[in-house]
């Protein structure tokens, strides 16, 4: 029998590709597909060029309800047995979306990712699934290489949230993203949480995606990256974690904070420390829910994280190696205590 998939993508800001990425998800081969697209505030007339495409359904909120709140809002008119996420500047090939099934219909699977590709270069990867370093951060896996070097499917620690396949009641049972995180991290979240029920997270390499990539630059993103990160290390770590990883959890903290005022963000950055300590309530509940679900603990976990950061779609920042050196020296000791 056919899958039947639902896919939803976001409409914001001018969406230059937005009527490509529809079109190419309509055409997808070997699954019923229909579309759901949330205008979360798009200023350009690219949603009403999709709004009477045969199988589009367009929602548009009262506001802007950002990348998790989003996909929430879409992923609640699914019709589909599957759910599909797709960014609106992801151009997915006909074939993607029925690959992606087929591995998230897999009884152990959470979500399956796509071989995301750069637009401009194809043969290039724009991520092959995404590093997690202990302390939070994560990066875009594998950008700028090949994708030669990454044919075969992994498992990996963390999806890409770009375009992604889950199957829908496994999405309800996680009550999907956290409205609260907005933009940014939700998906380290999500597949973290896949994680600790048991379930993987898997890269499907022959699932291509040509992805519009730009990494942009703002207050306004680093303040909910650098917000999440701590939202998702209070929440999704168990309590030894936190308490053995203390010392070097404390420290990144000093240092996003010198780094953030070094870079004119510094306002950002203690501006999200507020918002933690303002819904320490519900940190503490959604601590609570995460931790009740898990089946797995963080010591079997944290055998897939790194202690190196060495992202490579941005410039390494300076006293990396320094940094890395101090992280990697107090990892070997903190995996034998945890």
């Amino acid at each position: 029998m056919t899958a039947s998939v639902t896919a939803v993508l976001l409409a914001y800001g001018a969406e230059q590709w937005l009527e490509q990425a529809v079109t190419a998800v309509l055409g997808s081969r070997g699954i019923d597909i229909d579309v759901v697209v949330v205008d979360n505030g798009c200023i350009s007339d690219a949603v009403a060029h999709v709004k009477g495409l045969t199988g589009v359904r367009v929602i548009t909120p009262d506001t802007n309800l950002g990348y998790a709140g989003g996909c929430v809002r879409g992923g609640a008119e699914a019709k589909g047995n599957y759910l599909a996420f797709v960014n609106s500047d992801a151009i997915v090939a006909p074939d993607a979306l029925a690959r992606l099934v087929a591995v998230a219909a897999e009884a152990d699977v959470g979500f399956a990712m796509g071989s995301i590709r750069l637009a401009d270069s194809p043969e290039l990867i724009n991520s092959a699934g995404n590093p997690l370093h202990f302390v939070g951060l994560s990066w875009a896996g594998g950008f700028n290489e090949p994708a030669a070097r990454h044919a075969e499917r992994r498992s990996v620690i963390a999806g890409s949230g770009c375009c992604f396949v889950m199957r829908t009641d496994l999405w309800e049972d996680l009550g999907g993203f956290a409205d609260e995180y907005f933009a940014y991290a939700e998906d380290t979240e999500l597949s973290l949480r896949l994680w600790q029920r048991g379930r993987t997270v898997e890269y499907v390499p022959d699932a291509v995606v040509l992805h519009h990539y730009q990494f942009s630059r703002n207050e306004r993103k680093f303040y909910l990256l650098e917000r999440n990160r701590a939202i998702m290390l209070l929440t999704t770590y168990q309590g030894r974690s936190l308490l053995v990883l203390a010392p070097m959890l404390l420290l990144t903290e000093v240092l996003m904070l010198g780094a953030a005022i070094a870079g004119g963000w510094g306002a950002a950055k203690v501006r999200g420390w507020r918002w933690l300590w303002q819904h320490r309530g519900w940190i503490r509940a959604r601590r609570s829910l995460i931790q009740r679900e898990r089946v797995i603990p963080d010591s079997v976990i944290f055998q897939r994280i790194t202690a190196r950061f060495d992202p490579a779609n941005i410039a390494a920042p300076p006293g990396v190696s320094a940094f890395n050196a101090i992280m990697s020296g107090y990892w070997r000791v903190a995996c034998k205590l945890l």
